[in-house]
Protein backbone atom coordinates (compact mmCIF):
# COMPACT_ATOMS: atom_id res chain seq x y z
CA UNK A 1 0.00 0.00 0.00
CA UNK A 2 1.47 3.63 -1.16
CA UNK A 3 2.03 6.33 2.03
CA UNK A 4 -1.05 8.37 0.80
CA UNK A 5 -3.42 5.75 0.50
CA UNK A 6 -1.74 4.09 3.94
CA UNK A 7 -2.60 7.72 5.44
CA UNK A 8 -6.09 8.23 4.11
CA UNK A 9 -7.13 4.42 5.46
CA UNK A 10 -5.75 5.17 8.97
CA UNK A 11 -8.25 6.17 12.02
CA UNK A 12 -6.96 9.49 12.54
CA UNK A 13 -7.63 12.06 15.47
CA UNK A 14 -6.10 15.59 15.60
CA UNK A 15 -5.53 18.28 18.67
CA UNK A 16 -4.05 21.49 18.33
CA UNK A 17 -1.63 22.30 21.37
CA UNK A 18 1.65 24.88 22.20
CA UNK A 19 1.83 25.63 18.40
CA UNK A 20 1.27 22.42 17.17
CA UNK A 21 -1.28 20.38 15.36
CA UNK A 22 -0.57 16.75 16.93
CA UNK A 23 -1.53 13.75 14.28
CA UNK A 24 -2.76 10.42 15.92
CA UNK A 25 -3.31 7.53 13.40
CA UNK A 26 -4.40 3.91 13.48
CA UNK A 27 -3.51 1.67 11.06
CA UNK A 28 -4.94 -1.60 10.10
CA UNK A 29 -2.28 -3.58 10.76
CA UNK A 30 -2.33 -2.31 14.68
CA UNK A 31 0.67 0.28 14.51
CA UNK A 32 -0.05 3.79 15.67
CA UNK A 33 2.29 7.01 14.62
CA UNK A 34 1.78 10.50 15.89
CA UNK A 35 2.97 13.12 14.38
CA UNK A 36 3.51 16.97 15.45
CA UNK A 37 3.35 19.71 12.62
CA UNK A 38 4.58 23.73 13.15
CA UNK A 39 1.02 25.10 12.89
CA UNK A 40 2.60 28.33 11.08
CA UNK A 41 4.45 26.69 8.88
CA UNK A 42 3.04 23.16 8.18
CA UNK A 43 6.51 21.75 8.73
CA UNK A 44 6.97 18.12 10.13
CA UNK A 45 8.84 18.47 13.40
CA UNK A 46 8.10 15.08 15.14
CA UNK A 47 7.17 11.41 14.02
CA UNK A 48 6.94 8.60 16.07
CA UNK A 49 5.77 4.85 15.90
CA UNK A 50 4.40 2.60 18.49
CA UNK A 51 4.70 -1.03 16.44
CA UNK A 52 1.30 -3.28 16.68
CA UNK A 53 0.81 -7.35 16.73
CA UNK A 54 0.77 -8.76 19.66
CA UNK A 55 5.02 -10.05 19.39
CA UNK A 56 5.68 -6.41 18.90
CA UNK A 57 4.05 -4.72 21.43
CA UNK A 58 6.69 -3.58 23.81
CA UNK A 59 4.56 0.20 24.96
CA UNK A 60 7.67 2.00 23.33
CA UNK A 61 7.59 4.30 20.87
CA UNK A 62 10.02 4.89 18.46
CA UNK A 63 11.23 8.47 16.98
CA UNK A 64 11.67 9.10 13.47
CA UNK A 65 12.00 12.52 13.18
CA UNK A 66 12.54 14.53 16.28
CA UNK A 67 14.52 14.61 19.31
CA UNK A 68 14.75 10.66 20.55
CA UNK A 69 12.61 10.24 23.70
CA UNK A 70 14.82 10.63 27.23
CA UNK A 71 16.08 8.13 28.94
CA UNK A 72 15.03 7.24 31.85
CA UNK A 73 17.58 6.12 34.38
CA UNK A 74 17.72 2.87 35.96
CA UNK A 75 19.88 1.70 39.18
CA UNK A 76 19.55 -1.99 38.70
CA UNK A 77 20.85 -1.71 34.91
CA UNK A 78 24.18 -3.52 35.25
CA UNK A 79 25.42 -2.34 31.61
CA UNK A 80 24.15 1.32 30.16
CA UNK A 81 25.46 3.03 26.88
CA UNK A 82 28.28 6.20 26.79
CA UNK A 83 26.41 9.44 27.08
CA UNK A 84 29.25 10.43 24.56
CA UNK A 85 28.32 7.49 21.93
CA UNK A 86 27.30 9.03 18.72
CA UNK A 87 23.63 9.60 18.28
CA UNK A 88 20.58 10.41 15.36
CA UNK A 89 18.46 12.98 15.19
CA UNK A 90 16.52 13.65 12.07
CA UNK A 91 15.12 17.18 11.06
CA UNK A 92 12.27 17.97 8.18
CA UNK A 93 12.92 21.59 6.72
CA UNK A 94 10.73 23.01 3.81
CA UNK A 95 13.26 21.27 1.41
CA UNK A 96 15.15 19.66 2.84
CA UNK A 97 15.60 16.50 4.93
CA UNK A 98 18.47 16.68 7.78
CA UNK A 99 20.54 14.24 10.41
CA UNK A 100 23.01 15.75 12.71
CA UNK A 101 25.08 13.02 14.46
CA UNK A 102 26.23 14.47 17.86
CA UNK A 103 28.88 13.84 19.96
CA UNK A 104 31.33 12.88 16.64
CA UNK A 105 34.71 15.22 17.14
CA UNK A 106 36.56 14.37 13.96
CA UNK A 107 37.18 17.16 12.02
CA UNK A 108 35.09 17.40 8.55
CA UNK A 109 37.66 15.97 6.18
CA UNK A 110 37.72 12.47 7.92
CA UNK A 111 33.70 12.53 7.06
CA UNK A 112 32.87 10.22 3.94
CA UNK A 113 28.55 10.73 3.31
CA UNK A 114 28.23 8.68 -0.03
CA UNK A 115 24.13 7.71 -1.36
CA UNK A 116 24.15 4.28 -1.95
CA UNK A 117 20.93 2.98 -4.24
CA UNK A 118 21.61 -0.63 -3.66
CA UNK A 119 21.13 -0.83 -0.05
CA UNK A 120 18.46 2.28 -0.63
CA UNK A 121 20.49 4.56 2.23
CA UNK A 122 23.51 7.02 3.19
CA UNK A 123 25.92 5.69 4.24
CA UNK A 124 28.25 7.79 6.67
CA UNK A 125 31.73 6.56 7.58
CA UNK A 126 35.41 8.06 8.42
CA UNK A 127 38.95 7.39 7.34
CA UNK A 128 40.24 6.58 10.66
CA UNK A 129 37.30 3.79 11.03
CA UNK A 130 36.10 4.48 14.38
CA UNK A 131 32.54 5.71 12.82
CA UNK A 132 29.85 3.88 10.07
CA UNK A 133 26.27 4.15 10.12
CA UNK A 134 23.50 3.61 7.33
CA UNK A 135 20.84 6.06 7.29
CA UNK A 136 17.54 5.07 5.96
CA UNK A 137 15.44 7.50 3.70
CA UNK A 138 12.06 6.71 4.67
CA UNK A 139 10.78 9.85 2.12
CA UNK A 140 12.28 8.14 -0.12
CA UNK A 141 11.42 4.53 0.34
CA UNK A 142 7.56 6.02 0.37
CA UNK A 143 8.06 7.27 -3.24
CA UNK A 144 10.34 4.65 -4.66
CA UNK A 145 12.96 6.38 -5.20
CA UNK A 146 16.86 6.05 -4.66
CA UNK A 147 19.22 8.22 -2.72
CA UNK A 148 21.18 10.50 -5.22
CA UNK A 149 24.79 11.75 -3.99
CA UNK A 150 24.02 14.99 -5.65
CA UNK A 151 21.35 15.87 -3.24
CA UNK A 152 23.84 15.16 -0.59
CA UNK A 153 25.57 18.35 1.67
CA UNK A 154 27.47 17.91 4.96
CA UNK A 155 29.45 19.70 6.94
CA UNK A 156 30.89 19.44 10.59
CA UNK A 157 30.41 22.03 13.70
CA UNK A 158 30.22 21.53 17.90
CA UNK A 159 31.13 18.20 17.58
CA UNK A 160 27.98 17.79 15.48
CA UNK A 161 28.22 16.32 11.93
CA UNK A 162 24.67 17.88 9.57
CA UNK A 163 23.80 15.93 6.69
CA UNK A 164 21.39 17.54 4.44
CA UNK A 165 19.51 15.89 1.69
CA UNK A 166 17.92 18.43 -0.95
CA UNK A 167 14.01 16.80 -1.51
CA UNK A 168 13.33 15.20 -4.47
CA UNK A 169 9.99 16.74 -6.23
CA UNK A 170 7.85 13.59 -5.43
CA UNK A 171 8.82 13.86 -1.81
CA UNK A 172 7.45 17.61 -2.03
CA UNK A 173 4.08 16.81 -3.62
CA UNK A 174 4.03 14.10 -1.27
CA UNK A 175 4.31 15.93 1.88
CA UNK A 176 1.08 18.57 0.20
CA UNK A 177 -1.05 15.63 -0.23
CA UNK A 178 -0.42 14.83 3.15
CA UNK A 179 -1.02 17.81 4.51
CA UNK A 180 -4.45 18.37 2.13
CA UNK A 181 -5.31 14.95 3.77
CA UNK A 182 -4.79 16.48 7.29
CA UNK A 183 -6.72 18.94 6.61
CA UNK A 184 -9.96 17.37 6.40
CA UNK A 185 -9.47 15.77 9.80
CA UNK A 186 -11.59 17.09 12.70
CA UNK A 187 -9.21 18.85 14.57
CA UNK A 188 -9.69 19.69 18.28
CA UNK A 189 -8.89 22.79 20.05
CA UNK A 190 -6.14 23.00 23.20
CA UNK A 191 -9.27 24.40 24.99
CA UNK A 192 -12.10 22.53 23.71
CA UNK A 193 -11.09 18.91 25.26
CA UNK A 194 -13.93 16.58 25.67
CA UNK A 195 -14.42 16.56 29.80
CA UNK A 196 -15.70 12.96 30.83
CA UNK A 197 -16.31 12.77 34.03
CA UNK A 198 -15.60 9.86 35.92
Amino acid sequence: MDWLAKIKSAEKTALIQDGKRKVHYKFSNEDEMAEEYNIETNILVRRAWKRGGALRKTGQWEVEVGDPEPVIQSFDVGIKENVNSPYIVKRITKTSIEWRIRNLSYPVETYSVSADADARCIIVRTTNKKYYKKICIEELDRVNLCPEQKNIDFSHKYNTLIITYKKPLQVLDLEQKVLQELKNVKTIKDGDLPCQPS
